[in-house]
């Protein structure tokens, strides 16, 4: 069906692979344009919870095709919103995993930072190195990077282009787990199935709350939080979760 991914389905999590090993996975406009047809058909599914991002090998991403981008100019860029299919892959509401390995560079690691939790395997390298091709990033990374990991740690990144390893990348927030190279799939599974396994409206408020952190002043992200806090009283896994506890077993949200 897609040209430049895999796909998988395992019980009510699903996972994406790009598939392009001689380019490193380098992200062009097939590429784009199949993760998002693919995610969006997951994320529209009732039986799927959460998706992964998986990594190749050698590389998660290790950026934009160049050989597609240099043949552009500003009118073809913007007659196109070039890159703005990663704006629509970002605001599915599905919960997204970034299961990274090797290379997570310029596209790679704004892809990566699209994700709500990204997992990085230890020989994992992220950075924005725009700038050593006379560009910047151009699908989020000025923006995301700087919310991740704060002003300092991201101009140093953009404006040296060096890379960082798992460590330092887990050190500066950038990710939540590093974890060994030969685990990293079977941990992402683990995890993935864990927030599948949560009711998805209520997965969905949780992200909507955090979200709001970075679009938003204290005040007003605190009360968005309480008046969906206090929305989500009466629905069924809201009741069933609580009478679970209470009753000091496990909840059946498949039933709730």
């Amino acid at each position: 069906m897609f040209e430049t991914l895999e796909t998988e389905v395992t019980g009510r999590v699903a996972s994406i692979k790009i598939n392009r090993p001689k380019q490193l996975n380098a992200l062009n406009t097939q590429v784009m344009e199949e993760v998002l047809a693919a995610a969006s058909g997951f994320a529209a599914s009732p039986d799927i919870g959460c998706l992964i991002l998986k990594s190749g090998e050698r590389a998660f991403a290790a950026g934009a095709d160049i050989r597609e981008l240099a043949v552009q100019d500003h009118a073809s860029m913007r007659a196109s919103n070039f890159f703005s299919g990663w704006d629509q892959f970002a605001a599915l509401r599905i919960p997204k995993i970034a299961a990274v390995r090797g290379y997570a560079l310029g596209g790679g690691c704004e892809l990566a930072m699209m994700c709500d939790v990204i997992l990085a395997s230890e020989n994992a390298r992220f950075g924005q190195p725009e700038l050593k091709i006379g560009c910047i990033p151009g699908i989020g990374g000025t923006q995301r990077l700087t919310r991740l990991v704060g002003r300092a740690c991201a101009m140093d990144m953009i404006l040296t282009g060096r890379m960082v390893g798992a460590e330092e990348a887990l050190r500066i927030g950038l990710v939540s787990r590093v974890i060994a190279d030969d685990q990293l799939e079977a941990v992402a599974h683990e995890v993935a199935a864990t927030i599948a396994g949560y009711p998805g409206d209520i997965v969905q408020m949780a992200r909507d709350c955090v979200n709001m952190a970075e679009n938003s002043t204290l005040d007003s992200g605190i009360r968005h939080e309480r008046q969906t806090y206090h929305a989500l009283y009466g629905l069924p896994a809201q009741r069933e979760g609580m009478a679970a506890f209470l009753e000091k077993r496990a909840p059946n949200f498949n039933g709730a």
